[in-house]
This record gives structure tokens, C-alpha cells and sequence, in this order.
């Protein structure tokens, strides 16, 4: 009989693939002492309250220990979470996440106080106590960033029961997490060579993306057939989810849960609609794409399990965690030595979790806190799509580093808003490396397929799940009930409204929803592909050595917080409030996909 192929357990992974948590921590005892500390802390925060209004001098010493709360309690929370993300299976682990939680939920309904204090002062009297109090200058975008939303916070005491009642309102949230990550069981399937693999999330990344179309479609019926048993279930989290959105949006007197999603980045509205309206304007290009697709693949049906396979058959670029790290530094290099040389650091210092095993939480992020490295989280598979995720995660990685070492922590962080772009510049400096460096032509229709695919997959498939999350809180704003039928009708027809009428609509894609986290993340999905348009422009810029491009750029990843986001872009060179960035991206989409033609059709 063959053995099924297993992911290993935690600690049968090498030690040099798995992320150093000790430079958080040296022990699990250093972090339970760190996390009563934490929670003594938040208990004599609560004599601050009432205070911020006294004097300049009160108001400057009450901010500098609520933000060393927080920037305590990040630090113990980085360490839960990222413990209990490498195996969701240890209960230890999911006990220390639980535990993170409630203290965070504590603490925020402890400093709940702090927007309506700061607001209760009056205008003028807050501009002497800026102007009086030297020590103060450095909050002075901090409290404009509260005051800006004077009319959105709520009295002292409503604040305080909304914050309360945060570890109830992440439920939908968790359960969904501890469901995708953990308890759904994916069937056995076979993979190239015939051999039986268990299913899981990072295995159909790798399975769906086969040049043998009968692994990616048992590969994609075998997922979905699972998240059918269980949509239902998945139904009500994440019409929990949005619930909570909406009732929280609607407590803080906002039109709708996008429009107080947005406002807590300074966003506005428009950003998203036009987004959507551009992608929507172009979608016979996407169309046209999909039509190829099927042309070139030969199939009398194209079906949606068709749409990752490359059109140039057997990738000829593939890569081990080695050979990825060496290449990214290669395309990378174009960013200068001091860049280089944080790339280096992330990449050399157990910085990154590169391996998936059974229970690990499934896909990629970039984490960590101000006081801790910027660590990694992959799910490592041998191909280009991986050393594209590396690349990813390590520009979200830099733009921390960079952040964290030039800005105070009040500034510490940076929106999501722009996060995007420096992990997506990462990628289009990635491409551009290539098709610079690779001169075969099998090769460069493979680079421009893997990039035209990553385009569809950023720009158009994230406008598509932004449509669909938009949808699903006004429907629940108007009453209706998001039933899984619901969701999967409309989905469904979304689907094969972006896709068009080259491609089968399978049943099983109206289902969708069901497995993406992103929903459960408030408005979070269309910024990937704002973010993807807006780094096209930037790293043609730096790619092409326009004056000031790079130098400009390095400024953008190092000022946080401390401007906001839409401002931060301007002086980095680009105005995200008009529609050029995406009309420039779209052009680019069509001269790749004019090269790729000409490439298939010699």
C-alpha cells in the first residue's frame, strides 16, 4: 500500500526553518511574567482616567503611559499569537492566544477614555497646551488624527462598553480562524506522480497550479467539497463578522461600515468606488486574458480550476528556499546597499517560519512588534509563486524595520492603506528583474503569464472579493440575511460577471467566500489592488532611475504614522485620489499581455 505523504509535526521541523521567538522572549516563563507585568499595568492605567484635561503637563504624561501599555502589550501579543500561529493544534499555545486576547480587550476598554477626553478639551485650550508643552510637540498629528473624528466618538462610558465587549465581537472572527486552520479535514488526494497527499491549504496552492489538469481539478472539487459541508457554519461566522462591523459603524454615527472603516485611515470614499469603476471599465482586458487562456491551453471548456495553471506548461523556473533568498537579494539590489542590508538581516537571522506543518496556520504574513524583529510567516512550496511571496513579505518586513527604527512608537506602525505598496513594489521589482535577466522566450511567456496571472489575481480578483464585501454589509445593513444560498447566488454571478463568457462557471466557485480570512478583516481586500497599482507606478520610477525615485521611496517606509496615508503617497510621488495610477496599470496589463501573444503565437 502507499503512504499517504503527511506534513510533519512541529517539532520534526528543522530548527533552521522555523522563526527564533526567543529575541521576543527567551522562554515561555519570561512571557508570563512579562504578561502579569502587563496586566498590572493596565490596572493602574485606570487612575489616568479623568486626568488628560488638567494641564499640558498632565495630558503629555498620561499619553506617554497609555502608548507604554500598548507597546507593552503588543509585545506579549506578538508572542501569543505567533506561538500559537506555527501549530493551532498545541493547546498550550491556543491558551496564551486566549489569554492575549481578553487582556487586549481589557486594555482597550480601559483607554477607551482617551478620544473623548482629548476631545472634551477645549480646541483652544488643547492648541496652548501643544504650544506650552515642548514635550507634547511629538502627539501633535496623534491628537489631530482623534480630534479629525470629533464627531464619530462616543461619551466616555459608551466607548468604554463597546471596547469591553471586543474579545466578544472578534468570536465570528476566531472561530472562523480556528475552523480554516485546524479542524476542517481535506480529503487525500493524488498529486503529479500518482501519490496520495493530504489535502490542505498550502498543498491546493501548489496542486491547483498543476500542469495535469485531472490533480488540479481533484484538487479543486476536494477542497470546496469540504467547505460545502461545513458552509452553513461558515455562513453564520461571517455574517457574524459583519454584524459586528455594521453595529459598530452605525454606534459611532457613520453612513456605513466602509465609510468608518476608510475614515480610520483617512481615506476617502471615493478611492474605493473609483477603484471599482476603473476595474470594471477594463474588464474586456481580464476578459481577453481568459480568452487566451483557453486558446492556448487547447480545452474545449475552460473551468476555473484552469486559471493558475501555466500556459507555457511546466513552470521552467522553480526554486528552493536557498536559491529564492539569493535570487530576491539579485532583484532587489536595485534599492541600494542599505536596503540590501535589512533584507539580509531578515534572511539570515531566523527572522522567517518558512515550512508548513500539520496545524501551522495556513498562507503568509509579515509580523512582530516595535520592539521585536519583523518576522515571517510562509508555507514554503518550490516554485515562483513562493519566491514571489518571499519577496512579498519581506517588503512588508523592510518597511517595519524601516519604520520602527525612525519613528517614535506613537508613529511606530503604518496603515494598512499603504502597506500594500511596499510589499507589491517588492513584486514588481521582482518582475522586472526577470524579464531584464531572462532572455529565452519559453521563459519570458512564463514570467509575463506568472505576472499577468498575478495582476488578475491582485487587481481584478481583490476588486472582485471588494464588490462582494461591500455587498454583503449593505445587505445586512438593509436587513437581509446572509444565508449561505444568498451569498453563494450572488457570488456566483459576480464570478462569471468578472471572469465573462470564455470560462465555465463551476458550482463549486460560488462557494468562495466561504475560505477567504480577508472578509473577516473590515474592508481590508481592496487595498491590495489600490496597493498593486500604486507600486507599478513606483517601481517603474525606481527601476528606471528617475531622480529622487528611490531615495523618496525610502523616506515613504520610513515615516509610519506620522502623516497620513494619502498624504504619505503624494510626497512619495503619487495621487492615489485620482484614477491615473490605475489607467497606467491597466496599460501596463495590456503591453504585457501583447508581448505574451506575440511570444505564444511565434
Amino acid at each position: 500500500m502507499t503512504t499517504v505523504k503527511q506534513l510533519p509535526r512541529r517539532n520534526e521541523v528543522p530548527e533552521a526553518l522555523t522563526w527564533d521567538l526567543t529575541k521576543v522572549f527567551a522562554s515561555d516563563a519570561a512571557f508570563e511574567t512579562a504578561f502579569a507585568d502587563v496586566a498590572r499595568q493596565n490596572q493602574a492605567i485606570q487612575k489616568v482616567q479623568g486626568t488628560l484635561g488638567q494641564s499640558a503637563r498632565a495630558l503629555k504624561n498620561s499619553l506617554t503611559q497609555i502608548l507604554d501599555l500598548f507597546r507593552a502589550l503588543e509585545k506579549v501579543y506578538v508572542y501569543a499569537s505567533m506561538k500559537n500561529d506555527q501549530d493551532t493544534d498545541d493547546p498550550k499555545y491556543q491558551g496564551y492566544q486566549a489569554k492575549v486576547d481578553s487582556l487586549a480587550a481589557q486594555v482597550s476598554a480601559n483607554v477607551s477614555f482617551l478620544d473623548p477626553e482629548i476631545l472634551a478639551i477645549d480646541p483652544q485650550t488643547l492648541a496652548k497646551y501643544l504650544n506650552d508643552e515642548p514635550d507634547l510637540k511629538v502627539y501633535q498629528h496623534f491628537i489631530d488624527s482623534i480630534t479629525v473624528n470629533r464627531a464619530h466618538v462616543l461619551e466616555p462610558q459608551a466607548e468604554a462598553l463597546i471596547a469591553a465587549a471586543g474579545d466578544a465581537f472578534n468570536t465570528a472572527s476566531n472561530t472562523f480562524g480556528v475552523l480554516n486552520n485546524s479542524d476542517l479535514k481535506f480529503p487525500v488526494v493524488k498529486d503529479e506522480q500518482g501519490d496520495p497527499v493530504q489535502l490542505s491549504n498550502g498543498v491546493y496552492s501548489r496542486l491547483i497550479e498543476s500542469t495535469d489538469r485531472s490533480v488540479r481539478k481533484a484538487a479543486f472539487e476536494g477542497l470546496y467539497h469540504t467547505y460545502d459541508q461545513f458552509k452553513n457554519t461558515l455562513a453564520s461566522t461571517l455574517s457574524g463578522e459583519v454584524k459586528t462591523h455594521n453595529y459598530i459603524a452605525k454606534a459611532h454615527h457613520y453612513q456605513n461600515a466602509r465609510a468608518r472603516a476608510m475614515a480610520s485611515n483617512h481615506i476617502p470614499e471615493s478611492v474605493y468606488d473609483t477603484l471599482i469603476e476603473q476595474v470594471n471599465a477594463h474588464l474586456p482586458l481580464l476578459h481577453r486574458y481568459v480568452a487566451l487562456r483557453k486558446k492556448i491551453l487547447g480545452l474545449d471548456e475552460l473551468h476555473m480550476y484552469d486559471l493558475y495553471t501555466p500556459l507555457t506548461g511546466e513552470a521552467p523556473l522553480s526554486y528552493t528556499f536557498e536559491e529564492a533568498k539569493a535570487t530576491a537579494k539579485k532583484a532587489l539590489a536595485v534599492m541600494g546597499p542599505d536596503y540590501l542590508s535589512h533584507v539580509s538581516e531578515i534572511f539570515e537571522n531566523r527572522y522567517i517560519d518558512v515550512v508548513e506543518n500539520q496545524g501551522k496556520r495556513s498562507g503568509a504574513y509579515s509580523g512582530g512588534a516595535y520592539d521585536t524583529p519583523p518576522y515571517e510567516l510562509l508555507n514554503w512550496q518550490n516554485n515562483l509563486n513562493n519566491l514571489y511571496t518571499l519577496v512579498h513579505e519581506t517588503g512588508h518586513s523592510v518597511h517595519s524595520w524601516y519604520t520602527r527604527h525612525n519613528q517614535p512608537y506613537v508613529y511606530g506602525d503604518y496603515p494598512i492603506f499603504v502597506a500594500e505598496i511596499a510589499s507589491t513594489t517588492n513584486e514588481n521589482i521582482l518582475t522586472e528583474y526577470l524579464l531584464q535577466t531572462q532572455s529565452d522566450p519559453t521563459v519570458r511567456a512564463y514570467i509575463l503569464n506568472y505576472y499577468l496571472d498575478g495582476f488578475k489575481g491582485t487587481i481584478f480578483r481583490q476588486t472582485q472579493f471588494a464588490e462582494f464585501e461591500h455587498f454583503i454589509h449593505q445587505a445586512d445593513g438593509n436587513g437581509e440575511p446572509l444565508t449561505a444560498d444568498m451569498m453563494s447566488d450572488y457570488y456566483g454571478k459576480l464570478n462569471a460577471r468578472y471572469y465573462g463568457p470564455s470560462i465555465i462557471s463551476d458550482p463549486q466557485i460560488a462557494l468562495e467566500w466561504s475560505r477567504i480570512p480577508h472578509f473577516y478583516m473590515n474592508y481590508y481586500v481592496y487595498q491590495y489592488a489600490t496597493g498593486f497599482a500604486a507600486a507599478a507606478f513606483l517601481s517603474d520610477q525606481i527601476m528606471q532611475e528617475k531622480p529622487q525615485a528611490r531615495e523618496k521611496y525610502i523616506d515613504y517606509l520610513k515615516s509610519g504614522s506620522s502623516h497620513y496615508a494619502i498624504d504619505t503617497m503624494k510626497a512619495a510621488g503619487i495621487d492615489m485620489t485620482k484614477p491615473d495610477y490605475l489607467i497606467g496599470a491597466f496599460q501596463t496589463f495590456e503591453q504585457r499581455l501583447n508581448e505574451l501573444e506575440h511570444l505564444l503565437q511565434r
